[in-house]
């Protein structure tokens, strides 16, 4: 749903609401259209929140398995199901996306681009490739004594450092941190200066020093280019 969010954001014609509780708003009406993904279909909650949005007459479009406890939840006279037969997220995202782009609501979605995007990476950052031209080993190597700082300039950016950050905590539980360049800032200008000299396993060496992760997606607004160089000044030569 945030991949969702972040995508409409710059593009969406109508205003749209990211709806982060288990429920529907109060003010959902059959005005409104109810967009909700659900890999699995076996949430009870999600199943409860599509009812009562069939309930009140909202026009209902779900990505989820065709026989699921959440499509028993949604049939319906203005409900369009998308079959879903996996439980990958980005997947499923990707089908409703494509969904949206045909309805004039979100940009265009290829999911044969996107498809052929990710076999690329998967090919590229295989565990089974060489360091010297695997690109997630190289990353994973400068950040293995850090603490990641992820920045991204553009709306979509933005959402994915976050994701980013999320990914990290949860694989390393290690700490990473995402956020806008204000906030960053101060974690970056806080830490101290790195001395090649140091024995990093001296007593009172410092821990896991910040290290700036910038996502660039190509964006070159002149508030995105003045943010990313403001944070790069603040990490220093090498962070």
């Amino acid at each position: 749903s945030r991949l969702l969010r972040a995508v409409l954001e710059p593009w969406c014609p109508v205003p749209f609401v990211a709806w982060p509780n288990a429920g529907l708003p109060g003010w959902a009406g059959s005005m409104d259209l109810v967009v909700v993904l659900a890999p699995s279909g076996s949430d009870a909650g999600t199943a409860s929140a599509v009812a009562e949005a069939v309930r009140r007459g909202c026009q209902v479009v779900v990505a989820c398995p065709p026989r699921s406890l959440v499509a028993e939840h949604a049939e319906g006279r203005w409900t369009t199901l998308l079959p879903a037969v996996t439980g990958d997220q980005l997947a499923t995202a990707v089908v409703m996306l494509d969904y949206l782009d045909q309805v004039s609501l979100g940009p265009r979605a290829d999911a044969e681009s996107v498809a052929k995007a990710l076999d690329e990476v998967a090919v590229s950052c295989s565990p089974h490739r060489d360091l010297a031209v695997n690109p997630a080993k190289m990353l994973a190597i400068a950040l293995a004594d850090s603490s990641p700082v992820v920045w991204g300039g553009s709306v979509l950016a933005a959402r994915a450092a976050r994701r980013v950050a999320e990914s990290i905590r949860r694989a390393s539980g290690r700490s990473a941190i995402a956020g806008d360049a204000e906030h960053l800032l101060p974690v970056l200008s806080a830490a101290q200066r790195r001395d090649v000299f140091d024995d990093p396993f001296a007593e009172g060496a410092d821990g896991f020093r910040p290290m700036l992760v910038v996502l660039d997606d190509g964006t070159e607004e002149a508030v995105v280019r003045e943010a990313r160089g403001r944070l790069q000044a603040a990490a220093g030569p090498g962070e």
